[in-house]
């Protein structure tokens, strides 16, 4: 019986080892890291602002704070599913992925930018970040038009 139970805890370890320590194997080469950018126009036609990069990452964070992010991280969450939207937005766009970017771009800028600063029009681009001997290399892989805050539903 001793034997039995032995046998099965082998067997459920066997199973659950891969879970617990991935192969890192699925990695054959480090791809170029999409970034998403946005800008804020008065009309379509308006002399263009820089662009800025969507959430961008820390510099520098204290122990402390990483340590929380192990455990909760619903922005981090958010940004990594806005890299999987501009990736899914270059190998097949649609317009869903499109739109779920500018509408969580609008989200954010409501959030984060003060009123007096918003303007009429949102105009985003999608950037791949990849190294190359020189260093980083940013290629802008797509331009979007610029839409109407008040469309974007959110």
């Amino acid at each position: 019986m001793q034997g039995r139970y032995l046998a099965y805890m082998v067997h459920a370890l066997k199973l659950l080892l891969p879970a617990l320590i991935p192969s890192w194997e699925f990695f054959k080469a480090v791809e170029p890291s999409p970034r998403v950018q946005w800008r804020m126009l008065s009309s379509p036609k308006d002399q263009a602002p820089p662009w800025q990069e969507f959430r961008p990452r820390p510099a520098k964070l204290s122990v402390f704070a990483m340590v929380g992010r192990l455990f909760w991280n619903p922005v981090w969450n958010e940004s990594l599913f806005m890299v999987s939207l501009a990736e899914r937005l270059m190998l097949n766009p649609t317009a869903h992925s499109a739109d779920e970017i500018r509408y969580r771009l609008a989200a954010e800028i409501d959030r984060t930018v003060p009123g007096e600063k918003h303007r009429k029009y949102l105009q985003f681009q999608l950037i791949f970040v990849s190294r190359d001997e020189n260093g980083l290399t940013q290629t802008i892989t797509h331009v979007a038009a610029p839409c109407l805050m008040n469309d974007i539903a959110r």
